[in-house]
């Protein structure tokens, strides 16, 4: 077992030791969703207010809504969440490079099969070069989706990794 597993395993037993929050119900009490990145140097629960139970948490690389649209539309459809909060960041690795780079790095490191694997599912890697133009580029394709109601309040930030403040863009 590797050194982080036992963490995981060891942590968990001193969480599950305490835990009284078992009776939360599915569908997150104050009806909202943060779609933010996986960046490691953010805790969406400390940033944004987030208690167990309150919101979902959707990240993926760059948070990015349309890698996450599928989850976006669960958390609304099945689970009646109204609200969507689109957090990008500063130094945000999305804004380093571009898809050429990208696929070259996997053709470096994992050969041309790869490569051609995901170029047959026409993966993109959604980098972006201007950050406050990300943030609002994908609230825009969340308003525009005919997946996301009308009714829905979206709205865009930026947190900034420097000083943990969180600015509105949107």
């Amino acid at each position: 077992m590797s050194a982080i597993q036992k963490n995981v395993e060891a942590t968990s037993e001193a969480y599950s030791s305490t835990f009284t929050k078992g009776d939360l119900v599915l569908p997150p009490a104050k009806k909202y969703l943060v779609l933010t990145c996986m960046d490691a140097r953010i805790d969406p629960a400390q940033a944004f207010g987030i208690e167990l139970g309150d919101a979902h948490v959707i990240r993926n690389a760059g948070a990015s809504a349309e890698d996450a649209l599928r989850s976006i539309i669960i958390s609304e459809q099945l689970l009646g969440t109204t609200e969507i909060v689109l957090v990008k960041h500063t130094g945000c690795g999305m804004l380093t490079f571009k898809n050429e780079d990208a696929y070259g790095i996997v053709e470096k490191n994992l050969g041309a099969e790869a490569v051609a694997e995901l170029k047959a599912k026409n993966l993109d890697f959604l980098p972006f070069p201007e950050l406050e133009k990300a943030v609002e580029e994908d609230v825009a394709f969340l308003k525009a989706s005919k997946a996301v109601p009308e009714s829905v309040t979206i709205s865009g930030w930026v947190y900034e990794v420097e000083t943990g403040k969180t600015r509105r863009v949107v």
